[in-house]
């Protein structure tokens, strides 16, 4: 599957839209991830406990908006991003979307 944050693909022309495709997670760190973060907040600096919990969440939504554009028939996904929204204290929704195509390779 080809996903992007452009508007087009190289080489290919865009057959058809199919409509906008996402991933949603809610995520909170363990108990392991929130004390270790908690720590690392008095210092001060990159929190990679907090790090680990965010990019995970992130593949996730990513993954789960992939699988949404497969489901539908689609190519690639075009002008892919990312939004996130406190839910409450630690709790976080990621959100990752896009707009699935089919493609035509252009010649």
């Amino acid at each position: 599957m080809l996903v992007t944050t452009g508007n087009e693909v190289e080489g290919h022309a865009i057959g058809q839209y199919l409509g906008v495709v996402r991933g949603i997670v809610v995520r909170s760190p363990n108990i392991a991830q929130g004390f270790l973060g908690g720590i690392n907040q008095i210092f001060g600096g990159n929190i990679e406990a907090y790090a680990q919990v965010c990019e995970q969440a992130r593949q996730d939504a990513f993954d789960r908006m992939v699988l949404h554009a497969q489901q539908i028939g689609a190519d690639a996904v075009i002008g892919t991003r990312y939004d996130a929204t406190e839910f409450t204290t630690s709790v976080t929704e990621v959100l990752a979307y896009g707009t699935a195509v089919k493609l035509v390779r252009k010649g």
